[in-house]
Formats: structure tokens, C-alpha cells, sequence
């Protein structure tokens, strides 16, 4: 027998690895919730997490088998559950990160302590990390580069569900809720988990959203996005099922411009890509600057300001709207990630390594590549960064992206019936004029272009120009 774990890949169909512990013979499906990785989780992932898990238990049930859960340390849990079954191999499909790849490492000494075999798969991925590099083997740290190669290869077909005949024949415990792992009911009002969920996600926006992609993706208001990517960070769907809708929807694109769409947001897939090869040739950019300088960044110290930031009251429409969407959805437009990052560091002239945490703490979809290469690249100090003296302007990115302001009024009631105009200019309104505009509305705390002077300083001082 094959014990199946799972991790981020809560699914059936598209899972390389359950599918290999099938073609070897009867394969046991478990989860072990982890108190190590619990205490990097937060309230909406995990209830996603809850909810994808009941419906693959479900999956697994109305085939006869079942999805068996247990609660410790896979050290120990792991070994006990292959003991208690019979089963004589383990296998899992791998993360990336270095806390990922230090616990696997014990996993395989524990299992092989008792004479467990092992094997572990790359599934989250097109391509494995350290299968894309440069002539000397490096992982690239231009995008550019990458994408012409990630583009160009063969892609992997999608894996087959396992037969309902393949499956133990056992009857596992009951999910624990939020408040039996330790956490409170998120206070936004998380998406729905679940392969089905997941499904619906990708069939609705391969039937049209893909084909205006290109053109739209960065309004927060039009709905041109896939919304995706809690399902791709928890392996709801798999990367395989996405690309060859991807390569479905490019098929019966009704123009030029909409082929144009699919391979904009086959980009976008590459770019999930680069950040998670960069993570796994480098697992201390969680933490670190990937981008080192001559001297040390100063970053300020002002708890009042990220206060404000967190809060969506930072008196910059735009970017109290993400702060917002992020508190009340767990989620946030992408384009809308990059303005309140760019803020964060540039404005504020806080280290990104805070905003990090906080995107941690209320992300559903928080990845570690994906969330440590952007703030990274926001702040200037990651790879294929925005070089040091491109700020974003958050007046002219709210007016460029979401210029009849549907978005900033969505999420910030204070301006909801503000004209457009008054709302962007908001930062250049004297006081008169903003409490007739909108009296609850905070002013804002910073000037940008003060700012703007203040960070070039503050990175040149790093380069030691000067």
C-alpha cells in the first residue's frame, strides 16, 4: 500500500503524485495538520484550507475510500499511519520553500528509520525548479530570459483521477473546525475553496474574461482576471488543467487580439514560475534583500504610518481601497498590490519585509514566492526589480487604472457618492475643499513627492553614491 500525503495539492485530478501512488498499487490518502506550519497560517487560508479539504474527503467517500486526517508532527504522525495500515512507501508531491524542503528532509530520515520507502514529485509546477537556468546553471534573475524558455518547451499533460478500485478501504475522523486548530472566524469573507469552486473559476474565465486579458487585467474594476490563485497556492486545480484550458481558450480565440489576451496571461502563469525557481535557488529572500547594496537600507520606524497603511487610511484612494479589499475579501487586485507596495516602501519608506507579514497574515492565496518576489520587486531590492527611482504615483496609477474610480468606491464608503475627479485629485484638495467632498475621509499623511525625494536619497545612500 502507498500512503498519499497530501499538502498544497488538495485534489484528484491533475495530482502527479496520488496518481503515481495509484498506478503502484492501493493508494491511502492522509493529511497531517502540522502545528509548525499552523503558526505560519492565519484565519483564511486556513478556512479555505477547511473548506477545499471537506470536499476532497467527499470526493474520496463517495468512491469508498476515504481521506484520513490526524494532528502532530508528520515525523511521528506519518511513520504510525504507514505502521497502522501496511502500507511500505510514502509519497508526496514537493514544496519549495526552505522550511518546506528542511521538514521533508526529516520526514524521509524518520520513514526510513523504520523501513518506509519514500518519493517525492514535482507537481505545483510546469517546470521544476533548476530544470530553467542559465548557460552556467543558474536560476535567472531576469524574467525576460525565462519566460523565452518556459514559453517555448513542451508542456506536461494533465493526470488522470485515480480508480475508485485503487482506493483504501478505510474510514477516517472528522475535519477539526478553525477553533479546534487554534484560530478565530476570519473577519473577511473568504472565497470559496474547493476543486469545484476551482473548476467554475477557470471555465468562466476561459469562456471570456481570457479573451480581454490583455487589455484589462490591471482596471480593479473589470472583472478580466481569473481569480485563480487560491486555488493554484492550495492545489485545488492543478497547473496542468489550467494551461491546457489556457491552450483550449487560445484555440477558439475569435481574433488576433484575443490570442494575444491567452498569451499575456501565459505570462502571467511564467511569472508564478520565476518567483518559485528564484525561491528554491533561493530560500533566504523570505527574509533577505535578494539584491544586495553597498551599504544598509534605512528603512524607517513608524508604527503610525503602517497603522494607517493596514487600516486603508492612509488618505490615498487607491490605496485604501487594496488595504480594505485586502481586510474585507482576503484579497486583492494585482495591479492594486503593486500601487500599495510601492507606497508601503517608497512613501512610508517602511521595509517591505513588514507589508510581507501583513499580506501573510490576510492573503488567502499568500504564497511565499509569489508574496516575497513582489514586495521584492516593489521595493526594489529582488529580482528583475523596478529599478530604485521608478515610484509608482498613486494618484496617476489610481486616475491610468481605475479612472471613473468604480474600485476606490467600492471599497472606501467615505467617497462613494465623490465624483471621480475630486477623488483622484484628493491628495492636492486643500481642507475646504475636502470636507465638502468628503468630511470622513482621512487627509493624507504623506506628500508624495516629498516621499519620492526621500526614497531616492534614502536608496542612493544604500548604493553609496554620492
Amino acid at each position: 500500500m502507498n500512503v498519499h500525503w497530501h499538502r498544497r495539492d488538495l485534489r484528484a485530478t491533475d495530482n502527479r503524485s496520488l496518481d503515481a501512488a495509484a498506478e503502484a498499487g492501493t493508494v491511502l490518502p492522509v493529511f497531517v495538520f502540522d502545528p509548525e506550519i499552523l503558526e505560519f497560517a492565519s484565519p483564511p487560508r486556513v478556512a479555505f484550507m477547511l473548506e477545499s479539504l471537506a470536499e476532497l474527503r467527499s470526493w474520496y467517500r463517495d468512491r469508498g475510500g476515504d481521506l484520513l486526517v490526524a494532528t502532530g508532527n508528520p515525523r511521528d504522525e506519518l511513520p504510525r499511519i504507514a505502521r497502522d495500515h501496511g502500507a511500505d512507501r510514502v509519497v508526496w508531491n514537493r514544496d519549495y520553500s526552505g522550511l518546506a524542503r528542511e521538514r521533508d528532509d526529516a520526514i524521509r530520515e524518520a520513514l526510513s528509520e523504520v523501513g518506509i520507502e519514500t518519493e517525492s514529485y514535482d507537481d505545483a509546477l510546469l517546470y521544476e525548479p533548476g530544470s530553467i537556468t542559465t548557460q552556467d546553471g543558474e536560476a535567472y534573475a531576469v524574467y525576460s530570459y525565462f519566460w523565452r524558455k518556459w514559453r517555448d518547451r513542451e508542456k506536461e499533460s494533465v493526470y488522470p483521477e485515480p480508480d475508485a478500485g485503487r482506493l483504501a478501504d478505510v474510514s477516517g475522523d472528522s475535519l477539526p473546525s478553525l477553533a479546534d486548530l487554534g484560530f478565530d472566524e476570519p473577519e473577511a469573507s473568504v472565497p470559496g475553496g474547493g476543486t469545484d469552486a476551482a473548476r467554475r473559476r477557470l471555465e468562466s474565465f476561459c469562456e471570456g474574461p481570457i479573451y480581454r486579458y490583455a487589455d484589462r487585467r490591471d482596471e480593479p474594476a473589470a472583472d478580466a482576471t481569473s481569480g485563480l490563485s487560491p486555488h493554484l497556492k492550495w492545489g485545488t486545480v492543478g497547473i496542468r488543467a489550467v494551461y491546457e484550458a489556457l491552450e483550449g481558450a487560445r484555440v477558439e480565440a475569435p481574433d488576433d487580439d484575443a490570442v494575444e489576451s491567452c498569451d499575456e496571461f501565459a505570462s502571467q502563469l511564467a511569472w508564478r514560475e520565476f518567483y518559485a525557481h528564484a525561491l528554491a535557488a533561493n530560500p533566504h529572500v523570505v527574509t533577505a534583500n535578494y539584491r544586495s547594496y553597498e551599504n544598509p537600507i534605512e528603512w524607517r520606524t513608524d508604527p503610525e504610518a503602517f497603522q494607517a497603511w493596514t487600516d486603508g487610511k492612509t488618505g490615498y484612494p487607491i490605496v485604501d481601497a487594496g488595504m480594505r479589499q485586502l481586510r474585507n475579501e482576503a484579497v486583492m487586485h494585482n495591479r492594486v498590490r503593486m500601487i500599495v507596495a510601492s507606497f508601503l516602501t517608497k512613501d512610508l519608506l517602511l521595509d517591505w519585509r513588514e507589508g510581507y507579514a501583513w499580506f501573510r497574515e490576510k492573503l488567502v492565496d499568500h504564497d511565499t514566492a509569489n508574496d516575497a518576489g513582489g514586495w521584492q520587486w516593489a521595493a526594489g531590492t529582488g529580482t528583475d526589480a523596478q529599478p530604485y527611482f521608478r515610484i509608482f504615483n498613486p494618484t496617476t496609477q489610481g486616475e491610468r487604472y481605475d479612472p471613473d474610480a468604480e474600485y476606490i468606491r467600492e471599497h472606501v464608503p467615505e467617497l462613494e457618492d465623490a465624483p471621480a475627479e475630486a477623488i483622484h485629485d484628493w491628495p492636492d484638495l486643500d481642507s475646504e475643499e475636502r470636507s465638502a467632498v468628503a468630511p470622513a475621509y482621512p487627509d493624507p499623511i504623506v506628500d508624495h513627492a516629498t516621499r519620492r525625494e526621500a526614497a531616492i536619497e534614502m536608496f542612493e545612500a544604500a548604493r553609496g553614491d554620492g
